[in-house]
């Protein structure tokens, strides 16, 4: 993480080597950093690059990497064969390890865009001009580093707290989880008390989604770390469902339609479209190979980077996840591969998988016959209102309310998963045990929100992760070599490396430095 930061204020763009000695340089044009951030007209534009640096981390490959490895989505059978290392995230074998390049792009991803938007955060105490401007670039910034280091802390444990102000006493040293909290804590405190409810600019964060991800903070933080606390969670989760400015879409297909993006579910999702470099190239990844040799340009052509778990794509008959009338099925998940009237199909000497069920979610039909899936720009959904009344029923079960949390569930995401009139033998008991509904969410948390990026995170908070993922992810259960320290990802190799602050003492339990 040894990283400088270049600012150049023709383009306001950020050039970055390698973290720690970020904060040491000079500013590389002839104004000072002071007279820089003098100007709120010079701190936009910097604020609006870390929104599409933020964005450009959840692209390609990369934006996904975290999905493999849970009991809902794992890598097609011809990635594992030809990429020993990319396998061990699906695997937890050896090539699970410091020196894993796929993690490793991750972690160096993320770190630069912390920075600057610490940067600007400590840099906005020198403005005077326009306080109400200043302080909504102010939580801007805040929000955009609390939601970098929630992902950091989550995936790897201890991290470093990348604060301008404290540098020298800090460093780039991991700290401990319970401070690296704190510290996201008053974050989004500050982005809930300086963003507006609602922005013109779909680019850019408000109120709400602070607020989310705050519940989620309180909800997601490891217990051992004292942080979690169902009741703050409930107080944040409450202060969404009650402002009024959200709600659930009618139909769940309309989720995926690219015509309706930005609709009154969405709390946040990353802009893009179909014009480089604003394409994710989503559909790249997670379609089939089997049809994308068919032809370039069907839409849901790929190369089965990631594809759902039998758990996640089969009947509760069949062992899996799905019950009979759910409309989020058909949507989430593309069984049918006849392309233009023509099936598919299944060439020799690849994975054998290549037609089995893929991610559907993600596929964009305006690429259709024009364009190259490589194309592919839907919007990403960040947080939607739908997991926040799951989180806000989760938390109710905790805090002992099972029937109340069992209602919302009823009479809202799963209502509309059943087209608007959810039939008896669906409904959930009000009358099940705490137990149950911690078992019953989970399940429809993947049912709701499968290949949105939470399942890791949700496998971990409940310790289901070591016991889940080997009885349903393909690879996991070949290899049985999952264990407890896997919950966090290894620090990897060239970090300690080349960070001083890091030594090789201070990787994850459970790994070697190699």
């Amino acid at each position: 993480m040894k990283t400088f930061i270049k600012y150049n204020l023709l383009l306001l763009t950020l050039i970055v080597s390698s973290c720690s000695n970020f904060l040491e340089q000079e500013p590389q044009t002839a104004l000072t950093e002071e007279q820089v951030f003098s100007e709120l007209d010079n701190i936009e534009p910097l604020v609006l690059g870390l929104y599409t640096s933020w964005r450009n981390t959840r692209k390609d490959r990369g934006g996904f990497v975290f999905l493999l490895g849970t009991d809902e989505a794992q890598q097609g059978a011809y990635q594992v064969l030809t990429d020993a290392s990319q396998a061990g995230l699906d695997r937890y074998n050896g090539f699970l390890s410091p020196s894993n390049n796929a993690l490793a792009e991750q972690w160096d991803s993320r770190w630069p865009v912390i920075a600057a938007a610490a940067r600007v955060i400590s840099s906005l105490q020198f403005n005077e001009q326009d306080p109400e401007r200043k302080n909504f670039l102010l939580g801007e910034a805040s929000f955009i580093r609390a939601a970098l280091t929630f992902e950091m802390v989550q995936y790897w444990g201890d991290v470093p707290i990348i604060d301008v102000d404290r540098f020298d006493e800090l460093g780039t040293a991991r700290q401990p989880q319970e401070a690296v909290y704190a510290y996201i804590i008053q974050d989004l405190e500050n982005a809930i008390a300086y963003l507006p409810i609602s922005q013109n600019d779909k680019r850019r964060a408000t109120k709400g989604v602070a607020e989310a991800l705050l519940g989620k903070v309180y909800l997601y933080a490891p217990e051992e770390t004292g942080v979690r606390s169902y009741e703050k969670a409930l107080e944040h989760f409450e202060a969404v469902v009650n402002s009024g400015t959200y709600s659930l879409v009618a139909d769940y297909a309309e989720l995926w339609d690219p015509a309706h993006s930005n609709t009154s579910e969405s709390l946040y999702e990353f802009q893009f479209s179909n014009v480089v470099p604003d394409n994710n190239q989503c559909q790249w990844q997670m379609g089939s190979r089997a049809v994308a040799l068919v032809d370039q340009y069907a839409y849901f052509g790929g190369y089965d980077l990631l594809v759902p778990t039998s758990y996640a794509y089969q009947d509760n008959s069949e062992g899996g996840i799905w019950e009979e009338g759910d409309l989020r099925k058909e949507e989430s998940i593309r069984y049918d591969f006849t392309y233009r009237g023509v099936p598919t199909p299944l060439q020799p000497g690849w994975g054998g998988d290549e037609l089995d069920p893929h991610v559907k979610k993600y596929e964009d039909p305006r690429t259709d016959g024009t364009l190259s899936f490589w194309n592919s720009g839907k919007n990403i959904f960040y947080l939607r209102y739908a997991d926040v009344l799951l989180c806000y029923a989760e938390v109710l079960n905790e805090l002992g309310q099972t029937a109340e949390a069992v209602k919302i569930v009823n009479t809202t995401v799963r209502q509309r998963a059943w087209g608007g009139t959810l039939p008896a033998s669906a409904q959930w008991n009000a009358g099940m045990s705490q137990a149950e509904f911690r078992t019953n969410i989970l399940d429809e948390r993947m049912r709701e929100l499968c290949f949105e990026g939470w399942r890791r995170m949700d496998l971990n908070r409940t310790t289901t992760l070591t016991s889940y993922v080997p009885a349903r992810n393909r690879w996991a259960q070949q290899s049985n070599t999952i264990q407890s320290y896997h919950r966090y990802y290894p620090i990897p190799l060239q970090e300690i490396r080349q960070n001083e602050d890091i030594s090789e003492d201070d990787q994850n339990p459970g790994y070697a430095n190699q």
